[in-house]
């Protein structure tokens, strides 16, 4: 799942494009190198940041760059938005795929999906709280409750995939990068939901923070390692700045887990 952003704030420079042909070049040479899928982000929702962008200039700046790609992009186009006014936008102009950070909060994203039959991507979002439990146990009912909310709105269990959200949890009794770990090792814990689980650890802080990059440009061998311990450990789904290399990360994973056991 390549990782393209339209907003000029994305925590990594290197994923934004602005300018539509700058875009589609990005986005086909994605596809040309093993993406499945594309994700349009129009609003930065990196939790350290302060994104004040409004739902307005965030309909508009997703609208224009799935109508870019909609049409010359041969893989489905999805939408990093939480908000429904540019998810329904985004829908309009051709994208097939709805990623909620939110974990589907708003009940009329939830209603836009089911009527449109999108795909959903469902992450773990925090409580404003710290969570009592562990980090796999509270990931693990923020999904379950994510996953609950579709099936109260009338979202097929079959169009939803869910996310652990990654980098998301700032405010918890643990380091974020405790956090992370621990949920990358009990990954197989979250198999138990019945839903793939796609996992997006591309160039984020928690990897700055182990291995001491700082700069997000730094990362991508990180980023790869931590590729290949979610494959091992069920993810089914990669989000990536770097589709290329974590290809490769992810078909060596795979390959070595396919053999476990088999001889």
């Amino acid at each position: 799942m390549g990782a393209l952003n339209v907003s000029p704030e994305s925590f990594h420079a290197g994923s934004i494009h602005t300018g539509s042909d700058d875009l589609l070049a990005a986005a086909l040479a994605m596809v040309d190198a093993g993406a499945a899928l594309i994700d349009l982000g129009a609003r930065s929702t990196a939790p350290y940041g302060s994104s004040s962008v409004s739902a307005e200039d965030e309909r508009e700046r997703l609208a224009r760059a799935v109508d870019v790609l909609a049409a010359k992009v041969p893989v489905p186009i999805s939408a990093d938005t939480a908000r429904p006014g540019p998810a329904r936008a985004a829908l309009d102009a051709g994208a097939r795929v709805i990623n909620d950070i939110s974990g589907l909060r708003d009940p009329e994203v939830a209603a836009l999906i089911r009527e449109r039959r999108a795909g959903a991507i469902l992450m773990a979002f925090p409580h404003e709280a710290p969570s009592r439990l562990s980090p796999v146990a509270s990931v693990k009912t923020l999904l379950q409750e994510s996953l609950e909310r579709a099936r109260g709105a009338g979202i097929p269990d079959e169009q939803v995939v869910l996310d652990p959200g990654i980098g998301f949890f700032r405010g918890e009794r643990v380091a974020w990068d405790e956090w992370d770990t621990a949920v990358l090792a009990g990954l197989a814990e979250l198999e138990a939901l019945g839903r793939p689980l796609c996992v997006g650890v591309s160039r984020k802080s928690f990897l700055g923070a182990i291995i001491g990059r700082p700069m997000t440009e730094d990362r991508l061998a990180g980023s790869l390692a931590a590729t290949a311990v979610a494959v091992w450990n069920g993810a089914s789904l990669i989000r990536t700045h770097d589709v290329a290399e974590t290809l490769d990360a992810v078909r060596i994973a795979e390959r070595i887990r396919r053999a476990g056991g088999t001889l």
